[in-house]
C-alpha cells in the first residue's frame, strides 16, 4: 500500500507532467473541482489524495485520447 508520501510524490509529478508536456490542461488544475474536495475545511487523508490523483490521471488520459497525442 502507497503512503501518503508517496501519493503527494505521484500528485507532484502528475502535476509538473501536465505543467511541462500540457500546459493547455494545467491552466485549469486550480478550477477543477472534481480535483479536491469543495469545503472551506475538507479533510485531506489518504482516500482524499488518492482521489486526486486519479482525477488528474483521467484528466491527462483523456487529454491525450481526444487530441491523439502518444
Amino acid at each position: 500500500m502507497k503512503s501518503i508520501t508517496g501519493l503527494l510524490n505521484e500528485i507532484t509529478l502528475k502535476t509538473l507532467e501536465i505543467e511541462t508536456k500540457f500546459p493547455e490542461i494545467y491552466k485549469f488544475l486550480d478550477e477543477d473541482t472534481l480535483t479536491l474536495p469543495f469545503r472551506e475545511h475538507p479533510k485531506i487523508n489518504f482516500e482524499v489524495l488518492l482521489d486526486y490523483l486519479e482525477t488528474l490521471k483521467q484528466l491527462l488520459s483523456h487529454h491525450k485520447e481526444t487530441h491523439l497525442i502518444n
